[in-house]
């Protein structure tokens, strides 16, 4: 049986940046002096300026990820590094690298596969104003939809298990890749957990990449096609009834009708809530059938999710102890 081996943990911070020279040298300078034994990464997403070589010159490791989105950054980030814990914040300082330590603690004394740190004071600035009421929204329409696990569903300052990271199947472009990941979670109950961290403000001169409208409406469409995937009976229970309800409106008038009269005068009427009756069962039928294979997909992915080597990170008495994954041999101490 192997033995477990005392080490440090191997810790991988990782920044997905694009257009933030003004702060990632600060950034990655922090995150140095905040965990030392970390290995930083800085994922330039074809930036126009000196963000790359600021963060080169501050210590970090770059690489280049043509495919512009943050999503395509993290799906690159998670299947090129191998590490035991993984932490992902922005390079835009506004989150404090301070935190981090208390974010890795919590992965190891919670257990958890995820933690996230919430952001607090996230509308206090003027110039997120805009972006204030779309994340109400948005967090109360999750918790609707895929539950209440999280109560700031955008936030970017998250630690993972290697577990985590190896087994998330990353499909998201955008900045929907915060929302796929919880969604991800949701679906096969992984443990996760939350803290409450202070959200900075951009230094002047730098300006957000999100806009208001167009990753809104990404961010919609990507409800949409997760609830597909995840919840298909729902989904389509919801096409069944709103056809269901046209159908019973349009044909009760024409029933009435021929009941007094004998007579279906007006025919086009009728064949559209035959029509609309129809598309009710089929939606119906669908999401049933649907339901079935979403189901076995997720106990798919449970599997897939319980057979990768966690790197799982365990403290016994003030120590950090590192259980060695199956077939590798342990680093010496």
């Amino acid at each position: 049986m192997p033995q477990d081996v005392r080490q440090e943990p191997v810790i991988a911070v990782l920044l997905p940046c694009y257009n933030e020279e003004l702060t990632i040298a600060e950034v990655v300078r922090r995150f140095r002096e905040t965990l030392p034994a970390a290995t930083i990464y800085v994922y330039d997403n074809n930036s126009k300026d000196l963000t790359a070589l600021r963060a080169r010159a501050a210590g970090a490791i770059v690489v280049r990820e043509p495919r512009q989105g943050k999503g395509n950054v993290v799906r690159r980030m998670f299947a090129d590094i191998d590490a035991d814990i993984y932490l992902m914040a922005d390079g835009d300082g506004t989150y404090a690298p301070e935190d981090a330590p208390q974010l890795i603690n919590t992965l190891l004394t919670e257990r958890s596969d995820m933690v996230v740190g919430t952001r607090r004071g996230v509308t206090d600035d003027a110039g997120r104003a805009g972006h204030a009421f779309g994340n109400r929204v948005f967090n109360s329409l999750y918790k609707w939809l895929f539950g209440s696990d999280f109560t700031d569903i955008f936030s970017g300052y998250r630690v993972f298990t290697r577990r985590f990271v190896k087994s998330f199947p990353a499909v998201s472009g955008g900045f929907e890749i915060e929302t796929e990941m919880s969604v991800h979670a949701s679906q096969l109950k992984l443990p996760v957990s939350e803290i409450a961290l202070d959200y900075g403000r951009r230094p002047e001169g730098s300006s957000s990449k999100l806009s208001t409208f167009r990753d809104g409406a990404k961010i919609l469409w990507m409800f949409a096609m997760l609830m597909k995937e995840t919840q298909p009976l729902r989904f389509f229970g919801a096409f069944s009834l709103f056809f269901l309800a046209s159908s019973l409106l349009l044909m009760a008038p024409v029933l009435v009708e021929f009941a007094e009269t004998g007579l279906v005068p007006r025919m086009p009427t009728w064949v559209l809530s035959v029509g609309l009756l129809l598309l009710s069962m089929l939606a119906a039928v669908t999401g049933l059938i649907l339901d079935s294979v979403s189901r076995g997909r997720a106990e798919q992915k449970r599997i897939f999710y319980l057979s990768m080597p966690s790197g799982r990170v365990e403290r016994r008495a003030g120590e950090v102890v590192v259980k060695p994954q199956p077939g590798k041999t342990p680093r010496a101490a």
